[in-house]
């Protein structure tokens, strides 16, 4: 989440563009008019309905923006493409007024139509399978209707509590050029057209994505020219760029490389991490749609120990869904205890004696320890209670599309919270799309849980719903939450003003580089 987030694969994926000379261009340029971001990954795509990944989002928060922003140390909103809104006394009425003489990156103009065209095409009848946020960010719409050329009205179904927050998320959100979706076929994945502070260059799968200064850009103008994102895959390989100067900022980093990177003179930025890292059991399929099968081999699993042991200090055990200082969150929440006695019995009834594993090679943000060293831990407990683990390990973008093929026992996957609003983890059991529902849970009396609680007003009330949900979810252990990630980046000391979003953006329109 970014989600980090769960996809879906066909059109969506990530696609080679032309990128050559966009990377000779910003080579070329003045070294500190360049600021190069070394990433674990690469982006999926760049239409933010398209995709649900936080490496898009890293990317897509400099090209786009949405009628709302949060803050930039919170979720809290505030005023972006909309300069201001109003509210009807029953919830189902939003009117935005819109920031006046914006224009695309194409030179078309930003107005209430854009906004309509953006909205409608993730809404039935023109939403399509491949629009995973489409439900999260207008499941309550009702339609959208254009006042006049700057004024836009948003009508609900019913009412929705996180809708405001929603409006600021980077993926669905993001308002796109009608325009260029319209010139290519209402995908926008390869050819980026928003209204941020950079323009797209070029895209080169696997090897780097080129942003230019958008000089047009109807605010502050960014600081520094040139952005490059490069794909650096292996660990090690990301420290020992940035340690020799060849990238300025990198991600996917845990404990095992804190010393490598001060040792050198770069620098280290932590914050808490709005993120859940998790393991999830297929429940579409025997043996694990019996939720006895699933507490069984959860409670084969010592989460705090094996929590320990991966990250040393740089995440937390979890024991629910929530981060802990996220409204809802109950600390009497309690997964299925660990117990490899009970376990090993309750497995033997059951008949498991081996499981299918699908997971991610990469590091993540919720998980630097990447996906495939975690499955091996996972693994390693399985074994002492007579259950033999087969693991498959793919790369990122090849592990979304065989998680939505289905064909697995458990998969290992994690979420960055979108809008700081508890309905944005706990949704994600109550969809039907595999490619947000890792666990492909189908439980109604949940859906109906969550359903209710999105509508109710803050406060201690809707706390207790979402509490209620969480402890349904304990009992059926469709999940088996494993640990909330601490935000490690490292930068060189030439970063100035660099700032990580908790919801997984990067704006870098105000980030400069030191000689």
């Amino acid at each position: 989440m970014l989600s980090a987030m769960a996809g879906c694969a066909g059109k969506q994926g990530a696609q080679s563009a032309s990128g050559g000379a966009g990377s000779s261009q910003a080579a070329k340029s003045g070294k500190n008019d360049t600021l190069v971001y070394g990433s674990a990954a690469d982006a999926r795509g760049l239409d933010p309905a398209l995709v649900d990944d936080v490496e898009s989002v890293k990317i897509m928060s400099n090209l786009y923006e949405g009628l709302l922003k949060y803050k930039k140390d919170s979720t809290e909103v505030e005023p972006c493409l909309a300069e201001s809104w109003d509210v009807s006394a029953d919830g189902l009425t939003y009117v935005f007024h819109l920031r006046k003489g914006v224009k695309f990156q194409d030179g078309t103009d930003f107005n209430a139509d854009a906004v309509k065209f953006n909205i409608d095409r993730q809404l039935p009848p023109k939403v399509t399978e491949d629009m995973s946020y489409a439900s999260f960010v207008y499941g309550a719409v009702k339609d959208v209707q254009v006042v006049d050329e700057n004024t836009v009205k948003i009508n609900l179904k019913e009412p929705c509590t996180p809708f405001l927050n929603n409006l600021a998320m980077n993926l669905g959100a993001l308002i796109v050029s009608p325009k260029a979706l319209q010139d290519n076929n209402n995908n926008v994945n390869e050819h980026p057209v928003g209204t941020g502070a950079y323009k797209f260059v070029s895209w080169q799968k696997d090897q780097n994505t080129v942003l230019v200064r958008n000089d047009d850009y109807w605010g502050t103008k960014a600081l520094t020219k040139n952005v490059v994102f490069r794909t650096i895959k292996d660990n090690s390989a990301r420290v020992v760029a940035l340690n020799n100067g060849e990238v300025d900022i990198i991600d996917g980093i845990d404990h095992t490389v804190v010393d490598q990177v001060t040792s050198a003179g770069n620098q280290i930025i932590k914050s808490p991490g709005m993120n859940i890292n998790y393991m999830a059991y297929n429940c579409s399929r025997a043996p694990f749609n019996n939720a006895k099968a699933r507490a069984a081999i959860s409670a084969a699993i010592n989460v705090p120990e094996l929590v320990e042991t991966l990250y040393k200090g740089y995440s937390e055990a979890a024991t629910s869904i929530l981060p802990t200082f996220m409204p809802g969150y109950d600390k009497s929440v309690q997964q299925a205890a660990y117990d490899p006695e009970a376990a090993k019995v309750a497995l033997k009834e059951a008949g498991i004696t081996q499981v299918h594993m699908i997971t991610y090679t990469s590091a993540r943000m919720y998980n630097p320890a990447n996906g495939q060293t975690l499955a091996e831990a996972i693994q390693g407990y399985l074994s002492k209670v007579g259950v033999t683990c087969t693991i498959d390990a793919y790369d990122w973008t090849t592990y979304k599309t065989k998680q939505q093929q289905g064909d697995f026992d458990i998969c290992f996957a994690g979420w960055i919270g979108d809008n700081g609003d508890a309905d944005n983890f706990l949704n994600l059991l109550a969809v039907d799309d595999p490619g947000m529902n890792y666990a492909r849970f189908n439980n109604q009396q949940y859906k109906d849980m969550i359903a209710k609680a999105v509508k109710m007003p803050m406060g201690a009330q809707r706390n207790a719903a979402y509490s209620d949900a969480e402890k349904l979810i304990a009992k059926e252990s469709p999940w088996l939450p494993i640990s909330h990630s601490t935000n490690l980046i490292a930068t060189s000391p030439k970063i100035q003003n660099f700032l990580y979003h908790a919801t997984g953006m990067l704006p870098l329109a105000g980030v400069t580089k030191n000689s």
